[in-house]
């Protein structure tokens, strides 16, 4: 990694500061843990989560499922459903979140499956979509995205969003 990217990594980081101060408060206010299920960002969530002092006390376990069968294996994703939907869906996306409940000691969960690139779209899934998951209060919700970018900035912006809209849920 250069240090161009370092530098740009850490002002990533920077920039989703006060959201992981709102999830963190959020979180603790309920005396609740977070899980993280991702594919396409490869930990980036559950390493923005734990760069924050304390995270401990809020953060439970983070689950990279990349492939297709660690989906299944880690997270309970039927292998049926991810044959029958594509991996980058949103029965798969709604699976991960709460298979990482199920297969966890936390109460709220996010999860993330999507395309970054360069290479794997097609003309249904384009590069750049990302199936999300968020299981809040006992409630799945899920919605799907298209970043524009390169594979850096398609993750990144999947980070940020999926952050977002967790702060979002737990209000």
């Amino acid at each position: 990694m250069s240090l161009q990217n370092n530098e740009l990594s850490a002002h990533a980081q920077h920039a989703l500061e006060p959201l992981l101060a709102q999830i963190s408060n959020a979180l603790l206010a309920r005396g609740q843990m977070l899980a993280t299920a991702e594919s396409c960002t490869g930990g980036l969530i559950a390493a923005a989560c734990t760069e924050l002092a304390g995270s401990s006390q809020w953060f439970e376990r983070g689950f990279v499922t990349y492939s297709n069968a660690a989906k299944a294996e880690l997270l309970g994703v039927p292998a049926a459903l991810i044959e029958q939907q594509g991996a980058v869906s949103e029965p798969v996306a709604r699976a991960m979140a709460e298979g990482a409940i199920q297969h966890s000691a936390a109460q709220a969960s996010l999860s993330v499956t999507g395309i970054a690139g360069p290479t794997g779209g097609s003309a249904d899934k384009p590069v750049g979509t990302v199936w999300f998951g968020w299981r809040v209060d006992e409630r799945t919700h899920s919605e799907v995205r298209h970043f524009a970018g390169d594979r850096a900035a398609v993750r990144a912006a999947t980070v940020q969003h999926a952050l977002a809209r967790l702060a979002a849920l737990l209000g």
